[in-house]
């Protein structure tokens, strides 16, 4: 299951499920194991599928920025509500940079498709606008995925499915 270092472990059909349609946590530590978590406001896969870059609100994320300056570990679980289908990311912050154009064009469409996901299940575009509000005042955390899990609910959940050396 161990993946050399230069091999991604994302397949292009799972670079491709979290990109859009998804809702997603984000989770840090500090030095005493205390956990933070916010709501991540949209990701994007790199070509090469080596690293993730996972976009937050400084405003609403104070805490888990330091967690992840200070200690680097990170979490991402991407999780499509319509069908419960979740991936967990395990890794390493690479850096944590301001937002680029390209990146708040990728937060508003990851934030469309996000909206359209949850029409059906009766939630207006106003309320998912409330609920990723912040992306005025973002980041974008860049890390190395070491570790992917299937947390679909179900027989195969925490099945590991690629890590890193």
């Amino acid at each position: 299951m161990a993946q050399t270092a230069d091999l991604p472990l994302l397949s292009e059909a799972h670079a491709a499920f979290v990109q859009r349609h998804t809702s997603m946590n984000v989770a840090g530590r500090d030095a005493h194991n205390r956990p933070a978590l916010a709501r991540g406001l949209g990701i994007r896969v790199a070509p090469d599928r080596l690293t993730l870059t996972v976009y937050l609100s400084t405003t609403h994320s104070a805490r888990l920025l330091q967690c992840l300056r200070d200690c680097g570990a990170i979490a991402v679980a991407v999780t499509r509500p319509t069908t419960h289908e979740t991936l967990q990311f395990k890794g390493r912050v690479r850096e944590i940079l301001p937002l680029s154009d390209e990146d708040r064009a990728e937060m508003a469409a990851y934030q469309d498709s996000f909206a359209a996901e949850l029409e059906p299940l009766g939630y207006r575009r106003d309320f998912v606008r409330q609920l990723l509000a912040g992306s005025e005042h973002g980041v974008a955390v860049v890390f190395e995925p070491t570790a992917m899990f299937d947390q679909t609910p179900g027989p195969k959940a925490g099945e590991k499915l690629g890590e890193k050396p």
